[in-house]
């Protein structure tokens, strides 16, 4: 049996640039390979250009870029019982290559559903006013609680968002009202505060008149001055205040 020698050249050529294409792997900066070896991790390689064992080592491009995840809406029950939708946003990277593809099967999807449930467990630990008004400091106690139950995963949680806590319809018209009789009381007690203040002011007042009976005849005086300028049919009958006196003296008489 005979042989093409510059055929055989040429198959030969095909296989050793066959090989070479599946042997090279070049990684971006941000990219790393996790390397197995007939099954086994040995290592982790990048970034630049990789030279593998066809057939005998396989690769795991991992990006250790920040990864932006969009929370799905999640319905949500506060702790006083108010239906809420709530969706939120979490950026992470991969620190950890190796326990990233290792000791989970799918650290997206992994990371997603935690956040998820997460997102649920603590806001539902929390009245609504405090998911309105305290969103930093929920936001903090979610990114805490993820980046602990994360770490053997090598990812680490940089940031946490809550971005919309949407409320039924009929709860909003349920706040407007709470909001409204918030203000009438505030505008109640204020007004109350007021007639009080006045009060205390005409009391300080007569006092300091009465202690001296010219101040008491000035400001009556002054009484029918007020009244002469208002252009009424008003009149005026003037009293004596020494008559005041003499009746006062009469009485204790």
């Amino acid at each position: 049996m005979f042989f093409d020698l510059p055929m055989i050249i040429v198959y030969s050529a095909i296989l050793i640039i066959l090989l070479l294409a599946m042997a090279i792997r070049i990684l971006r900066e941000y990219e790393r390979g996790v390397v197995f070896t007939l099954g086994r991790f040995t290592g982790v390689k990048g970034p630049g250009l990789i030279i593998l064992i066809p057939f005998i080592q396989q690769m795991v491009r991992v990006d250790l870029r920040i990864i932006v995840l969009d929370v799905p809406t999640q319905d949500v029950i506060s702790h006083d019982n108010v239906s809420v939708h709530v969706n939120a946003v979490v950026y992470y990277r991969v620190l950890d290559p190796q326990k990233a593809i290792i000791q989970v099967e799918n650290f997206n999807a992994a990371t997603s559903q935690l956040a998820q449930t997460t997102l649920r467990s603590v806001l539902g630990g929390h009245e609504l006013d405090e998911m309105l008004a305290e969103r930093e400091r929920l936001n903090y106690d979610i990114q805490e609680i993820l980046d602990k139950q994360t770490d053997a995963w090598g990812i680490k949680i940089s940031n946490v968002e809550i971005k919309h806590i949407d409320l039924d319809e009929s709860m909003v018209r349920a706040i407007a009202k709470q909001a409204e009789a918030e203000r009438e009381r505030r505008a109640k007690v204020i007004n109350a505060k007021g007639e009080l203040e006045a009060s205390e002011n005409l009391l300080a007042a007569a006092q300091k008149l009465s202690e001296n009976d010219l101040g008491i005849q000035l400001r009556y005086l002054q009484t029918m001055s007020d009244i002469s300028n208002d252009k009424t049919n008003t009149l005026i009958f003037p009293f004596p205040t020494e008559l005041s006196k003499f009746f006062k003296g009469s009485s204790k008489e």
